[in-house]
């Protein structure tokens, strides 16, 4: 038999080689190829160890909203009465109705939106921001704007500000990571004020609709551990209009779902739900705390509302988009991640409708309240006319007028009253419905406004310097109530103001009570009953007969006042 020859081993031996380097050329190269496809699209999942960022989608529920509060925060959540502090009156007003809808049983729905349209607006709520109503959110339609071609969606009302996606840049990610040492030592939330629970970050704050959390990142070696739970309505210690506005989870963590949005303007995150749908509520709850919490950034602020009621952001949308530039977020119709260098959840609120100038932000007032809103409409008149210098011109009067209670039962007169001392009289019914902008000229134009206490005397926000405000208190021991809600906040925004309580004899309940009854000779010991009696007896019951013989040194003030 013949040997086999020494090179036949040879070229079979190099055959063998070769197919085994083929075979490993191969793996490597599929395993660059996958390992190629993670980095680019999915850079974080390789690094979670190093950045602490987990995809918004597989990041436990644990690290988002459910982590147990086992440790007190640093500043306690004392609820103080409001009778301690000398109460916190609530407008009494029946003209729209701003008692929330109770919720009803198997409605889901109604546990979220309280607020509703004044009936008398005719303007009603579009369908509830649910997926599949037929209305697009804001975050919906920006994906629909954003180019193929482009890594960026650019807001069209804006020309420098951008919304980044999460692979935008590398360095969105570095700045939004580089300033986490800002909030120092500085608790999270701020639970001290009576009235509003406010919370404020600043460094690396990721926001999470879905998830109605708000998690501030922590530094490597930070003790830091804070768990808040806050709901941003101004309304602290009213329950009733609370158990309705959704509960945010505001907490310090080095664990969060890696962003999806980066902004690089500060966020101030709030609720519509509540009291809002009466003038009065608007304005108090809303209107006045968002411009105390926005008006310092100059419109370079996003907006993030809860329980959104999107018919009151139409009604509103001039004040709005004069706070801010950009397109409100509707924390129910968002999935993102929103990244912000700065945040702020809750408004700033103190008593009503008014600003506390020694603890607002950068020292805001109630003039500056009310010259905003004479700007936010293009209002022409800043100040009352003066007499002295315009003698022909003639003193305009507005006389709010109401048609279902605390009604002037003789207005005919109390008109012949006032042109006979040389007012131009206007008459009103303070029903602003969607033409906000319509009435606020009204008020702007006039000298002297009068009305009797309801929401109607919230318009007083448009009137110009100097001009004055009467209000008639009914009868019912509510002056102190009624200098509150109105007296005083339109003397913090530079007006006049001038207040006339009736006389049992100018009050209808002469009709209903004989005279020697006990709601004549004590009206405050009926306050013990509560203010949902007072409300129905001394408001929903009651309307006004004004003695034009007593009012009248009333008006005379108001005229010597515009001719100093």
């Amino acid at each position: 038999m013949m040997k086999e020859r020494p090179s036949s081993k040879l070229v079979r031996g190099a055959r063998q080689e070769s197919r085994r380097f083929r075979l490993l050329v191969i793996v490597v190269g599929f395993f660059l190829v996958s390992l190629t496809f993670v980095v680019v699209s999915k850079p974080d999942a390789i690094l979670f160890g190093l950045s602490g960022k987990l995809p918004a989608d597989e990041a436990p529920a644990s690290i988002l909203i459910q982590q147990p509060v086992d440790k007190a925060p640093v500043v306690a959540s004392n609820k103080i009465p409001t009778d301690a502090l000398g109460g916190d009156p609530k407008v009494v007003d029946d003209e729209a109705d701003v008692k929330p809808k109770e919720t009803k049983g198997g409605d889901e729905d109604g546990s979220k939106v309280l607020s509703e349209p004044d009936p008398a607006s005719g303007m009603t709520e579009p369908a509830h921001n649910k997926d599949g109503s037929g209305h697009k959110s804001d975050s919906d339609m920006l994906g629909e704007e954003r180019k193929d071609k482009e890594k960026k969606v650019t807001l069209p009302t804006v020309s420098n500000y951008t919304i980044h996606d999460a692979d935008d840049t590398s360095n969105a990610k570095q700045e939004g990571t580089s300033n986490t040492q800002q909030q120092g030592s500085k608790p999270l939330c701020d639970f001290s004020n009576f009235r509003a629970n406010v919370c404020e970050m600043r460094g690396d704050v990721r926001i999470h609709p879905k998830a109605t959390s708000v998690l501030y990142m922590e530094p490597e070696g930070s003790q830091r551990d804070e768990v808040w739970k806050i709901k941003p309505y101004p309304r602290k210690g009213d329950e009733f209009c609370l158990s309705h506005i959704t509960e945010l989870t505001v907490k310090s963590s080095k664990v969060a779902a890696e962003c999806t949005k980066y902004h690089e303007v500060p966020a101030v995150i709030f609720s519509l739900t509540g009291y809002t749908g009466n003038l009065f509520h608007d304005f108090t709850d809303v209107m006045v705390p968002l411009f105390t919490t926005a008006s310092e950034f100059n419109g370079e602020v996003q907006f993030l509302i809860t329980d959104m009621a999107l018919w009151w952001t139409i009604k509103y949308h001039t004040v709005l988009q004069k706070l801010s530039k950009y397109p409100i977020i509707d924390f129910s119709k968002d999935d993102q991640v929103h990244c912000f260098k700065h945040a702020i959840v809750g408004l700033h609120s103190y008593m009503e409708f008014t600003i506390d100038a020694t603890k607002s932000p950068h020292g805001v007032t109630m003039v500056d309240f009310n010259r905003f809103m004479r700007g936010a409409y293009s209002l022409g008149k800043d100040t009352a006319v003066m007499l002295g210098e315009n003698p022909k011109v003639k003193p305009r009067l507005l006389i709010i007028k109401r048609h279902r209670t605390r009604m002037f039962l003789n207005l005919d007169e109390i008109i012949a009253m006032a042109e006979g001392l040389g007012f131009e009289v206007v008459i009103d019914e303070a029903n602003v419905s969607s033409d906000i902008s319509g009435f606020a000229k009204l008020v702007n134009s006039v000298d002297v406004m009068m009305g009797v206490h309801g929401a109607g005397l919230t318009n007083c926000v448009f009137l110009p310097q100097n001009a004055m405000l009467i209000q008639i208190v009914p009868w019912g021991g509510l002056d102190w109530i009624s200098r509150v809600d109105f007296g005083d906040p339109a003397e913090m925004m530079g007006l006049r103001y001038k207040q006339y309580a009736i006389g049992v004899d100018e009050s209808s309940l002469t009709d209903q009570y004989p005279r020697d009854h006990e709601i004549f000779k004590n009206p405050i010991s009926f306050h013990k009953r509560g203010f949902e009696f007072i409300r129905h007896t001394f408001m929903d019951k009651q309307n006004v007969k004004l003695d034009c013989k007593r009012f009248r040194p009333i008006l005379l003030e108001a005229l010597d006042n515009l001719n100093p």
